[in-house]
């Protein structure tokens, strides 16, 4: 329980404790947001690293000179396409054994299945789409691997995907993030981030439970 109390504390406070990372660790801060980016994209068991704010929340520092941009927007991009690939890779090797099992441990299989049904939907593009949707992010890749689509495909759209992702968020934090509004309630703007990231998510949940609605009661209607 401390532990969850710990990584929410992290996640709400990252202006916090990124500052404090930066103070302890110096140039190796940026070996450590490779790697948590890295695991966030490619290892299927860890969606729940923070991703989008973690981003924000180091163009912010990089904005107050604190961190180097051009060095965050070059290793955070080679750690979100190689993440990708990995997981991809992970996917096509195992991913048709552990798709098809009823319970699979340090896995969410929720989040594979929805993963799926948005690739289904939507294709290649996917790739890039997910990017900028938490936990669906971590799963797409490892479906792109389970499912048909072949390597050279994929890497095309996880470059595009990767580089506009954190290109995105890490210039959003440093040219915004210093700004003193920004500043004073940067809890609340990390927690803004992580409701408008997810709420694509949440109206798509919302249509598919309309569009159950409907086929179930014309179903009904058919039967009477």
């Amino acid at each position: 329980m401390d532990q969850v109390l710990q990584f929410v504390d992290v996640f709400l406070h990252l202006d916090r404790h990124l500052g404090e990372w930066i103070e302890q660790y110096q140039q190796g801060i940026y070996l450590i947001l490779f790697l948590i980016v890295f695991c966030e994209t490619g290892l299927v068991v860890t969606p729940v690293l923070p991703g989008d704010s973690l981003l924000f929340a180091a163009g912010t520092f990089a904005g107050m000179g604190r961190l180097n941009v051009a060095m965050l927007l070059l290793l955070l991009s080679v750690a979100a396409i190689l993440g990708d690939t990995v997981n991809y890779w992970i996917g096509h090797k195992i991913g048709p054994k552990v798709f098809h099992k009823e319970n699979v441990r340090f896995l969410n299989k929720k989040h594979l299945l929805k993963a799926h049904e948005f690739y289904e939907k939507y294709g290649g593009i996917t790739i890039i789409i997910a990017r900028f949707m938490p936990f669906i992010r971590t799963f797409a890749p490892f479906v792109a691997g389970i499912g048909s689509m072949t390597y050279w495909r994929f890497l095309m759209y996880n470059a595009v995907g990767g580089i506009a992702w954190i290109f995105s968020f890490v210039l959003l934090g440093y040219l915004f993030g210093n700004i003193p509004a920004v500043k004073k309630n940067f809890t609340f703007v990390i927690m803004g981030i992580v409701v408008v990231s997810v709420m694509p998510m949440v109206i798509e949940y919302i249509r598919s439970r309309r569009r159950a609605k409907t086929a179930n009661a014309d179903g009904t209607a058919e039967a009477e």
